[in-house]
């Protein structure tokens, strides 16, 4: 046991938390990105680098299978391709409900990770 003079008075010397949460973070929230592309390296590589993130990430290998899974698991945001947007656009018009889920399509522009990630992180921000 330590001298009464060397024991701290106070329980937390620190006046705010440090670490990336934000005060207005649910514990244990991780945002479920739906990634939905058919090519099998760009999507598992799309998913590894969400998985490491701690992103929550569900697969799809065809607009079929991301519809199913986009009206199954209501998903927070969509990744998908390009040449996929007008079909997934059409499939949350129909369905009210998946409306308002923000989507994102792989482009040149966010073809690298650091700038897709910061587009993922923007729009679940906003």
């Amino acid at each position: 046991m330590s001298p009464e003079s060397e024991r701290r008075t106070v329980t937390e010397r620190r006046r705010a938390a440090r670490g990336g949460r934000r005060p207005g973070d649910t514990m244990g929230f991780a945002p479920l990105v739906l990634v939905a592309d058919d090519d099998a390296s760009n999507g598992a590589r799309c998913v590894a680098i969400l998985a490491k993130l701690r992103f929550a990430v569900a697969p799809a290998h065809s607009v079929e299978e991301a519809i199913k899974v986009l009206q199954a698991l209501h998903p927070d945001l969509i990744v998908a391709r390009l040449a996929d947007e007008p079909q997934l656009r059409a499939q949350m018009a129909a369905d009210p409900s998946l409306g308002n889920v923000p989507l994102i399509t792989m482009t040149a522009e966010n073809d690298d990770p650091a700038v897709l990630v910061e587009e993922i992180r923007r729009v679940l921000r906003g």
